[in-house]
């Protein structure tokens, strides 16, 4: 029987080479910090005026839900000039919208100065706007076309006022997703510029049944003048606010694993769909007008 040492030889006596030991383990990496994607972190990236405004926002949106309470409990008419339905979709509509504006305007090309001052601008236009019509609702009276009073004048011509302010605005805001292609993910350009041109259609028609309404007005035609808003109404609601959704939605995809074709087709549909019901609606308003 061998001795063990001899099994560590080669024959003729030479020694057998040791056996090459394991590499040593390298240390994986530790991973980097993540990159902070929540809602607090984006917040404190904001800039002091996207913060004021989005504050702005929600408190009108609050006021809109809070009316909605307020109808539940207090009941009343749904439609009509004096009704709860006008500070609580009033309040959600502006609340909303001046939340969108504020995120869909970062994708802009326009100057921070001038974002600044348009969104200022447009956020106190929408607390004053909110504010007169909830006020008048009440004191029980109408907020627009109400000229029985010089103080229910002063507030109808207000927010007249107010309405031609926002479309001008919004038209700035309009002009510039237009004139350069806004940046942000697959589809967003595309969503901007529909958005904002479906915006301009609901701010013409709200124009135009406050030019129409004042002009039955100052004739005598109160009533008239009251009814006269009904075929603009779906065309208006309609067409307000596909600029915060449509931009959601290509934020969204962006999120998914599809690809940049399928995500562009998705947004092109969504475009196509309300383009359709927009025009749906202008047409119930000429045929009804």
């Amino acid at each position: 029987m061998d001795h063990p040492q001899s099994r560590t030889e080669h024959r003729g006596g030479t020694p057998a080479p040791a056996l090459a030991a394991p590499p040593a383990a390298v240390p994986a990496p530790r991973p980097g910090p993540r990159e902070d994607t929540s809602a607090r972190a984006a917040w404190r990236a904001a800039r002091p005026v996207e913060r004021l405004c989005q504050v702005t926002g929600a408190v009108l949106t609050l006021s809109g839900l809070a009316h909605l309470v307020v109808f539940a409990v207090d009941g009343g008419p749904w439609d009509g000039p004096v009704s709860w339905r006008k500070p609580a979709t009033f309040g959600l509509s502006f609340g909303l919208t001046l939340i969108a504006l504020t995120w869909v305007t970062s994708y802009l090309r326009v100057g921070a100065r001038l974002r600044t001052v348009l969104l200022v601008v447009f956020a106190a236009d929408c607390v004053v706007e909110v504010g007169g019509i909830t006020l008048q609702a009440w004191r029980r009276v109408p907020s627009h076309l109400d000229m029985e009073t010089p103080f229910d004048t002063a507030v109808s011509m207000t927010l007249a006022v107010g309405g031609g302010v926002l479309v001008v605005l919004l038209t700035v805001f309009a002009v510039a997703s237009f004139r350069n292609r806004p940046t942000g993910p697959t589809g967003m350009p595309l969503a901007l510029r529909s958005g904002f041109a479906i915006l301009l259609v609901a701010l013409l028609s709200g124009a135009a049944m406050i030019a129409r309404g004042v002009v039955l007005t100052r004739t005598g035609h109160q009533q008239a003048a009251y009814r006269s808003t009904a075929p603009l109404k779906p065309l208006h609601g309609v067409s307000l606010h596909a600029v915060l959704v449509l931009p959601l939605l290509a934020r969204s995809l962006a999120r998914t694993a599809w690809s940049e074709r399928t995500r562009l087709r998705i947004v092109c549909a969504a475009v196509g769909c309300w383009t359709a019901a927009v025009l749906g609606a202008a047409a119930w308003a000429v045929l009804t007008w």
